[in-house]
């Protein structure tokens, strides 16, 4: 199989740093030489624009370079080729860390310690143990489950929930529609990290997080998402602070993104922001697996982590 130029298509990030990693074993081009350039074999993108892809007679393979590709389907008239998501060491460490960093902040009452500072108050709430404190975890993919083993570690109850049955040593999973709610009514700190899709999007509301558990060490449930901004719905999230559903969220993901400065969640006390930065795609990392990839592909050997178009993820 003859090697081909790569197609670089990427939408509020800077090409440079990818393009140069690429070019190191192969030919790379930002737009195609016309509408239907066939010297494109592979499209590396990120919120590629709708038809720059279909059009293209020997593309063989599409590759996101985020762990997310709802991006891609977003294209009307996606051509009929594989799906590469990338899964890389790197991308699920900081994932990793970013669920434990915030299921911690959330336990050992950061937010209470942050507002009392500025106040100059000397008062230390009661704190429970970490076996006392329920961590449920929305999407048991490879994010999910190294999340849930670093959380398991720490001595956490963690609970899972899926689409699918995905049975895990030491965490306590559920599926399907059936087993949302007792996921949910057995869940203090609720860490989405679901992928995007028809049947996801908005799931994250009012009615899913008066579900949590009530009682619980924290004085109240907490929500933590890292997966995809349209997996909840802003104004239910603040109607639950709101009115004593949650007592906190950190949220790295938001409906609009960025996340427009008019937005109540900038200033909201019980909130922490972080601009979609929980696990930030490196070339450096991705590149070279995206390289080796297509390197196998084109000796006759399958694609690793391909997309299932049917589930959309």
């Amino acid at each position: 199989m003859e090697k081909g130029r790569i197609l670089l298509a990427l939408t509020g990030i800077h090409p440079r740093r990818w393009q140069e990693l690429l070019s190191a074993e192969r030919e790379v081009v930002l737009e195609p030489e016309g509408a239907s350039d066939p010297s494109i074999t592979y499209a590396v993108v990120w919120k590629q624009r709708p038809n720059l892809l279909s059009s293209l007679p020997n593309l063989r393979a599409i590759f996101s370079i985020g762990a997310g590709v709802d991006h891609i389907f977003a294209d009307p008239t996606l051509p009929d080729v594989p799906i590469v998501k990338i899964v890389a060491d790197n991308l699920t460490q900081h994932m990793t860390e970013y669920v434990v960093w915030r299921v911690l902040d959330h336990h050992r009452q950061g937010m209470l310690y942050r507002s009392q500072q500025p106040k100059k108050i000397w008062h230390e709430p009661p704190q429970r143990l970490a076996g006392d404190i329920s961590v449920g975890i929305m999407g048991l993919g490879n994010l999910g489950r190294a999340a849930a083993s670093a959380l398991k570690s720490l001595g956490f109850a963690v609970n899972g929930w899926s689409r699918s049955d995905r049975p895990m040593e030491g965490v306590s999973t559920y599926s399907g529609e059936a087993g949302l709610i007792p996921f949910l009514n057995a869940t203090d700190i609720l860490v989405v990290l679901l992928p995007l899709t028809p049947q996801t999007q908005g799931m994250i509301n009012h009615g899913v997080l008066k579900e949590l558990r009530k009682r619980n060490g924290l004085g109240g449930s907490v929500l933590i998402n890292a997966g995809r901004g349209r997996l909840q719905k802003d104004a239910d999230i603040l109607r639950a602070l709101e009115d004593g559903t949650l007592k906190e969220a950190s949220l790295d993901v938001f409906e609009v993104e960025p996340l427009p400065k008019t937005s109540p969640l900038w200033s909201h006390p019980k909130v922490f922001v972080t601009p979609h930065a929980a696990a930030t795609s490196d070339p450096v990392h991705l590149v070279p697996i995206m390289l080796r990839q297509m390197a196998a592909f084109e000796r006759g050997e399958t694609l690793d982590n391909l997309v299932d178009r049917k589930a959309g993820y």
